[in-house]
Parts: structure tokens; C-alpha cells; sequence
């Protein structure tokens, strides 16, 4: 799928709720019953760009949110973390979507977010697809060194690095890296405001795991560089969910599995879209 941002522009809609001293930006796409999307850390609703026809095509309406500190949304401050994200990202599906539950779909950094707000706010959260999660606790932050660009004077030196680090930690296969990809994420990068994220480096994310009750599930890229070769201490970690249900394993992808392998994730989200949610134990 070669979907961009100009090409799904004209079929959404712009939404504000209140976010610190500004407001979080919301974008919708669809009719059908919501579904929230959370994207990863360094990011922005285009991490779901690849997938958002699939969410459309299988009747309902893809809500995307920039998570605060990121995209177009307000800040909380350089010191805010994934904690810090539940409160107004509640207030914004309560205004916007109502008092119900809903299914979320979340990546990497937005695991974490959507783990703690499950945990936290059961009867907000009907079902739970992660992608990516911080199962485990990431060395120094983000489990790989990156290279730094801001110092950087020139685009074209930007661009480079921004290349370099997502063929280290988003990307199994280079290639794949085209420069409209690191265009996208050179304009996330760019915006990340959140440049603590010190609760990937805890164990958060399993003690939140505990709490949750819905229906879970969970896929990662089988070449993730973050988790490549601790797949049973994963499951094992995933199993102490109550509402765990199924990890799936995506062949020759890396971390950034929706975009990487879009085709293997959109089939995961169609099936997902049509089973039912498993009664909580």
C-alpha cells in the first residue's frame, strides 16, 4: 500500500480536546463504530497510515489521536511520560466518543499508554490489539543506540540519520526504508517532545498487564530488534494478563510491523475486526 498523508487528508475530520495548555488534535476516518489508535513513541497518526483503509474498509472509524508531547498536540512538559498521557487522552475519548467501551489498537509507546489506561479505566477499554509493546524493560531507554541529527545542518545530513536509525530500530529489511518514509518520520521526529521516556526502561507496562481483564492480544515483527530471540520470555510475560488471548508473530518484519508488513497486519486487523471479544475471566 503506498497510502500518505495528502491522499487521506480530504477523508478525515480535524477534532480538539483540551491537552496542559493547549489541545490534543484528533483525526477521524470512517462512519462505522470507533476504534482508537495510538501511535509509538517519536510519532504521530501516521504511524498508522498503512492501516487505515483496513480499519475504514471493515466498517468502522479509525480515531487517531497525536499523543501529547508528540505530532500537532500540546505539550506537558519535557518531563512528562506515558503516565502523564492517560488523564487527557480519557477526557478526550469521553468528549468525543461518549461513555462507552472501546477497542483500541496500539503501538510501541502507545501499548504502554493504552496497558496503563486498560488497567486503570476497565470500562473504557472493550478490547486490546498491541503492537509492539514494552513487554520487557528496554535497555537505556530505547534498547539501541540512535544516532543524534539535530546538531545537523543540512536536510540531506538529516535525512541520512534519520535513515541510519530507522534501519536500527523500526525496520527489519533497509530497503524498505524509502524517502517518503523518512520524510514521515523526519517530520515525527521533529515534533517529539517527550524526550524522557523513562517508563519503557521499568517494568510498568507487566504491572499494568496484571490488571488488565479485557481481551488482549498482541503481534510483534519476529525481526524486532527490541525482542528478537526472547519470544518465550515475552509470552511468558504476556500470560501474566489475565485477558491475554493470543501473540502473533509477524515473519521478516521489524518493530514498526504495521508499516513494514502491512499486508500481514491489515489480515491480522480484519480478523480482528470480526471475532468477537472473549468474555474476562
Amino acid at each position: 500500500m503506498k497510502a500518505d498523508a495528502p491522499s487521506l487528508a480530504p477523508a478525515t475530520s480535524h477534532h480538539e480536546t483540551a491537552c496542559g495548555d493547549g489541545v490534543m488534535v484528533w483525526r477521524r476516518w470512517g462512519e462505522g463504530e470507533p476504534v482508537l489508535l495510538l501511535h509509538g513513541g517519536s510519532g504521530s497518526w501516521t504511524h498508522w497510515l498503512r492501516n487505515i483503509d483496513t480499519v475504514v474498509d471493515a466498517g468502522r472509524s479509525a480515531w487517531i489521536p497525536d499523543l501529547p508531547n508528540f505530532g500537532d498536540s500540546a505539550s506537558l512538559g519535557e518531563r512528562a511520560d506515558a503516565d502523564a498521557v492517560v488523564a487527557p487522552l480519557l477526557r478526550g475519548m469521553e468528549q468525543l466518543l461518549g461513555q462507552a467501551t472501546h477497542d483500541v489498537v496500539a503501538f510501541s509507546f502507545g501499548s504502554l499508554v493504552a496497558g496503563l489506561l486498560a488497567a486503570a479505566h476497565p470500562e473504557r477499554v472493550r478490547r486490546l490489539l498491541l503492537l509492539g509493546p514494552p513487554v520487557l524493560p528496554l535497555r537505556r531507554g530505547k534498547g539501541v543506540a540512535l544516532r543524534p541529527w539535530r546538531h545537523l545542518p543540512g536536510t540531506a545530513e538529516q535525512a541520512d540519520v534519520h535513515r541510519a536509525n530507522l534501519a536500527a530500530i523500526m525496520f527489519h529489511n533497509p530497503a524498505a526504508i524509502d524517502a517518503h518514509t523518512v520524510a514521515l518520520h523526519a517530520a515525527n521526529a521533529g515534533r517529539d517532545r517527550m524526550r524522557r521516556r523513562r517508563l519503557v526502561t521499568t517494568d510498568a507496562f507487566a504491572r499494568a498487564l496484571g490488571r488488565i481483564a479485557c481481551d488482549t492480544r498482541a503481534v510483534f515483527g519476529e525481526q524486532d530488534v527490541l525482542y528478537r530471540g526472547e519470544w518465550s520470555t515475552v509470552r511468558s510475560m504476556l500470560e501474566t494478563c489475565p485477558g491475554f488471548r493470543d501473540l502473533a508473530l509477524v515473519p521478516d518484519a521489524g518493530h514498526w510491523v504495521q508499516f513494514e508488513a502491512a499486508g500481514a497486519c491489515n489480515t491480522i486487523l480484519r480478523e480482528w475486526f470480526g471475532a468477537r471479544a472473549a468474555p474476562s475471566p
